[in-house]
């Protein structure tokens, strides 16, 4: 780990390797308040440390939302009238107990509702993860047709897969599979859309170089905006 000073606060992160041919120095902030920079292997740590202290106020200011986020979002109870999105659209959860149901979930006149033969906390957020992961690979599925349509250099259909991640969106392997993260279905469908367009243009470009970044913004001329809507959502998506 290496710290720099930023006010009074001091300010860890982690160094992870680049490549070779990439002089950039990539700073990533985590919703958990995990900072990590990606830098050359060629670099020392001072050329490192002089770097991130260059956009320390960004830092602060990005631990600083993420930390007032995390104050405002209270552990799920999982009980009628939380909140709990799909697709960037807020629903209240409605509980509903019938020994004779089967359990279940559907949207339902702008509400959420999960029906179980016996109250369970547990039960409620089992049912609402196992509903949110078949939705998430509809949604996806859907999208990802339509994306690459966009996505010229895509020849081939890549395997996808869900898994939850609490600390990535999404991720593209060497071999081609997409992975992306259930509770992205949370999320609008443009921030769906940028998730799953940043993975595909890792399918050509395998790091975040300068060509990585013109063909995102070749597919998506405005994915910073609707990155940092995603950002500023994050522990919302997440937690909810």
């Amino acid at each position: 780990m290496l710290r720099f000073s930023y006010g009074d606060e001091q300010i860890s992160f982690e160094r992870l390797p680049r490549n070779e041919g990439i002089q950039r120095v990539l700073i990533k902030v985590h919703p958990d308040c995990r900072v990590e920079v990606a830098a050359p292997a060629q670099a020392d740590d001072n050329e490192v440390l002089a770097a991130v202290k260059k956009r320390g106020r960004w830092i602060y200011q990005q631990l600083r939302d993420f930390r007032q986020q995390s104050a405002y979002v209270t552990p799920r109870q999982y009980i009628s009238g939380e909140s709990h999105y799909y697709l960037g659209k807020q629903y209240l959860l409605k509980v509903l107990e019938d020994p004779d149901a089967t359990p279940q979930v559907k949207l339902l006149r702008g509400k959420l509702e999960v029906t179980l033969r016996q109250k369970s906390t547990a039960k409620v957020e089992q049912l609402l993860s196992n509903w949110y992961k078949v939705r998430a690979i509809e949604v996806f599925a859907k999208r990802l047709d339509a994306l690459l349509e966009q996505t010229l250099w895509v020849t081939e259909r890549p395997p996808l897969r869900i898994l939850t991640m609490h600390t990535q969106w999404g991720s593209c392997s060497p071999q081609g599979r997409l992975t992306l993260n259930p509770h992205l279905v949370k999320a609008p469908r443009e921030c769906i859309d940028y998730v799953i367009l940043h993975e595909l243009c890792h399918l050509a470009e395998h790091n975040h170089s300068e060509r990585f970044y013109r063909l995102l913004h070749q597919v998506m001329p405005e994915w910073k905006v609707i990155k940092a809507k995603l950002d500023a959502r994050a522990g919302w998506y997440v937690l909810a």
